[in-house]
Parts: structure tokens; C-alpha cells; sequence
């Protein structure tokens, strides 16, 4: 794959309407997954057809024009980004840009599948740490999540993964009735392995098989079960990510809140999400968005390109508004979480 040339004078940020420096970018590279899980998509899903998706020449091109434009910090998402067909010649690509010094960090989030295979390379790539998405230590209750999912392989990446000294953080989404009583064996595990955890509240996102009215668990609620078994401080850590931390006195560890419904973190938000299609979402939880597959495609150059992106950045929202819609039971955004990226 032929890479295209790192240019040397990166531009003034983009600042949103609300003086916003927008510098991370999420890219979400497949809408595919080896997984099912029963909170993010249908056991029967439809994909996207292949010839919708940007070649991965083209997401090296996207990215290295957000980087051109302030960006520091890319994360590639999925669906599961390493079932994505040759994407280690992406991250590769996009390595480049962390030795030029162009790029801070360039990190995944990932079901954990796939590490054992990849773990060594991603780690050769400047890659150093990632987002492992686990809700549950029970093999069990595992399959009965992911429908598809294997628990000792995510396992063994995760070996895998510490061994090629890549950091780990531990992406949990929280659910009533199936892991809500399990969350503090986890953190003792992920804490005693040296890994960080963020707790998350499910999201209103895409039509799936379930009633997520019965799924939705407040964060705020799983704190003050917490509360009564772990010593939690307020810290300052940030990861760029949407996460608000504490440090837990009898592990150790850190541990990360991400609660989009009983309070939203949008006053600070630095990110845009771009999908596999090469559509840019200004918020995960808005529906406005503007298409960058067909300035990519119409000119070799990025003027045009570079012209959307500044447009599409003066729409970027304040913030967004998701609720679990007891009435009529529809998601607040009809589109999947796997085909935005998570």
C-alpha cells in the first residue's frame, strides 16, 4: 500500500463553535465484528456492503488530513477493527506520524479476539496502550453476552497483549441483572493485573433484540454499591477520553466512569467520530454529519476535503441528549454503535 507523503506544517486547530480544540479523532474501520453482543447489535445483522467502506489507502488519507488539521490523537474502533483485512498495513501507515512527532498517541479499542495474533505488531507500531472490552469474567455468561465470543481467547490476548507491554484499560459496560454483582471481583482482577477499568452506561444506540429499558443500570447507583466496599477518590487523570476517575485505596487502581445518560461529559469534548463509510459525525449522540467520501474521492487533493471537515466542525453540537425511551422503547439514534465506532 502506497503511503502518501507526511506533510511537515500542520494548521491551526479546528475550534468548534463552543472554542473547542478539536485534536482526537475515532475511526471506526469496519462495521463488522466477530462478536454479537446482545447490547450493541442483533444476532442477525446486516453489514454494510464492502464496496461502501474506504479502502484503508483512503483512512490513511483521512487521518493524515485531520492531522494536517491539529488532530494529536487517533483511535481506531470498530465493529472489531483487527477483523478488518490487512489493517496492520494501516496502523503501520499511520505509525509514521507518531515518529514525525505529527501524532501523540495512535491507539485501539478492541474486543480482544484478535490480540494474541497481533499484540507483538501492534506494539512494534508505536501502539501502547488499548481498550480491551470485557463485561464479564464468567464464561458463561460471556457467550451468552457475545452469542459468538470465546472468553479464554480474550483472555489470552489479554496475556498476550501485557507481554508485548502494550497498557491495557478495561472497557466494561454496565448491566442490570447480568453484571452489576460481578463488577468488584473485575475490578480486583483488572487492578491486580496492573490494568485500569472504565464502568459504562449502555447507550441508546441502534435497533437490537432486546429491551434496553431492562439493561439500563445509573452509574450513579453502581458508585454507591461500590462505595460500600472500595475507599474511591476523586482524581484528576485524563486520558482525552470522555472518562471522570478515581483511585480506589485497596487496589490501587484507577477506576474510570463513563456515564453518557445521568451526566453527560460533552463540555469538554475534543472528539469527532468518522465511520467506515467515510461519514463524519461531529457527536455520537446527534444524527448531524457530514459525508467526506465524496470530497475524498472527487479530487487527489484535500482542498475540498479539508473545506468540508471546517464546515462540518462549525456544526458541532454542544452536546447531546440521549435518553432510554420508556414510552416507545426506540433508540435515541437509530444507527448501531458498530457502524459509528465506539
Amino acid at each position: 500500500m502506497q503511503s502518501h507523503s507526511t506533510q511537515t506544517v500542520t494548521q491551526a486547530p479546528m475550534i468548534d463553535p463552543f472554542g473547542r480544540a478539536i485534536t482526537y479523532l475515532r475511526v471506526s474501520v469496519t462495521d463488522r465484528c466477530d462478536f454479537r453482543c446482545t447490547y450493541c447489535m442483533s444476532e442477525h445483522m446486516t453489514f454494510l456492503p464492502r464496496q461502501n467502506l474506504l479502502s484503508l489507502e483512503e483512512l490513511d488519507r483521512l487521518c493524515t488530513t485531520f492531522i494536517d488539521k491539529g488532530v494529536r490523537k487517533i483511535r481506531l474502533t470498530g465493529g472489531e477493527p483487527l477483523v478488518r483485512k490487512n489493517i496492520l498495513h494501516l496502523i503501520k501507515n499511520l505509525s509514521r506520524h507518531l515518529e514525525a512527532e505529527r501524532l501523540d498517541e495512535l491507539t485501539l479499542t478492541t474486543n480482544g479476539s484478535q490480540l494474541e495474533r497481533y499484540a507483538q505488531e501492534l506494539a512494534a507500531c508505536g501502539v501502547k496502550r488499548i481498550n480491551v472490552s470485557l463485561d464479564t469474567l464468567d464464561a458463561v455468561k460471556f457467550k451468552t453476552i457475545t452469542r459468538w465470543g470465546d472468553l479464554n481467547q480474550v483472555l489470552r490476548g489479554i496475556d498476550a497483549a501485557q507481554q508485548a507491554g502494550l497498557q491495557i484499560k478495561i472497557n466494561a459496560v454496565a448491566l442490570k441483572g447480568f453484571n452489576d454483582l460481578e463488577i468488584p471481583d473485575m475490578l480486583r482482577w483488572a487492578h491486580g493485573r496492573g490494568m485500569d477499568m472504565t464502568l459504562i452506561e449502555t447507550m441508546p444506540m441502534g435497533e437490537i433484540d432486546l429491551d434496553r429499558t431492562d439493561q439500563y443500570l445509573p452509574l450513579s447507583m453502581l458508585r454507591a454499591s461500590l462505595a460500600r466496599q472500595f475507599t474511591m477518590t476523586d482524581i484528576p487523570y485524563q486520558t482525552g477520553g470522555p472518562a471522570r476517575y478515581v483511585r480506589l485505596a485497596e487496589t490501587g487502581g484507577r477506576l474510570g466512569f463513563i456515564t453518557p445518560m445521568t451526566h453527560n461529559f460533552c463540555e469538554s469534548c475534543n472528539r469527532v467520530r468518522i465511520t467506515c463509510t467515510g461519514t463524519l459525525y461531529m457527536c455520537l449522540g446527534q444524527e448531524d454529519a457530514a459525508d467526506l467520501r465524496e470530497p475524498l474521492r472527487a479530487s487527489p487533493d484535500n482542498d475540498l476535503l479539508s473545506a468540508v471537515i471546517d464546515e462540518a466542525i462549525l456544526r458541532k453540537p454542544k452536546g447531546h441528549d440521549f435518553i432510554i425511551d420508556r414510552r416507545n422503547n426506540r433508540p435515541a439514534v437509530s444507527r448501531h454503535m458498530s457502524v459509528t465506532g465506539g
